[in-house]
């Protein structure tokens, strides 16, 4: 079993797409847990992160890494939901978003699906997000969670101009802020202003529950 997950990352990360897709389906239709699939799809796209960090990889292979993890993601929500006893009414909203600067959006799309099947309402506004952007959202979309995502280390400063402008707007009262991204830790919570940050989209779902109440 573990010897068939590593083949997953390493075909996933190395831009082997058909065996990458035949392995998840095979894991899937004999019943592996479906997180524990996109788990790996996750460990995956963070190798393929710091090859574009470190310019052994550009864009088309982001672009590829995204779509193979979409597809995945199409064959593995139905069975998460199914598990789940099918959809839920949504527990709060959430606004994703990559701060300006940063092009990644693999982690945060990750979390828009997780968040999305755990049940909450979710705005995902993309990549390079302009402070106004998010601002604008915020207004209009009323979140009860706002996550930053950021996977260069450029987007810390992103992150920390977009918290202060929340702050300065009068807009974060009654609202949680998170970030998260491949480099992501306290250091860089307390650096941004913001209330925590998550390791990957499971550690995300969690602050979600614990910041927005289950209604009765």
């Amino acid at each position: 079993m573990k010897e068939q997950e590593q083949q997953l990352i390493d075909a996933l990360a190395e831009m082997r797409e058909d065996e990458a897709l035949a392995l998840a389906k095979t894991m899937l239709d004999r019943g592996d847990n479906p997180v524990r699939v996109l788990e790996l799809c996750r460990e995956a796209m963070d190798i393929v992160g710091k090859r574009f960090e470190k310019q052994e990889y550009f864009l088309p292979e982001l672009v590829l890494a995204g779509e193979m993890l979409e597809t995945i993601g199409a064959l593995a929500k139905p069975l998460i939901v199914q598990s789940a006893g099918g959809e839920a009414k949504k527990l709060g909203r959430v606004l994703v978003g990559t701060v300006h600067g940063d092009l990644h959006d693999i982690g945060k799309n990750i979390v828009t699906f997780m968040l999305d099947i755990n049940g909450y309402e979710v705005r995902d506004i993309g990549i390079d997000v302009p402070v106004k952007k998010f601002l604008d959202e915020i207004r209009e979309f009323k979140p009860a969670v706002v996550a930053l995502s950021g996977f260069l280390t450029l987007a810390f400063d992103s992150m920390k101009e977009t918290v202060q402008a929340i702050e300065k707007e009068g807009l974060r009262e009654g609202m949680k802020i998170m970030i998260g991204g491949g480099q992501v830790d306290d250091a860089v919570r307390s650096y941004t202003g913001a209330d925590a940050y998550g390791s990957n989209a499971v550690a995300a779902v969690t602050l979600c529950r614990q910041w927005i109440p289950a209604a009765a």
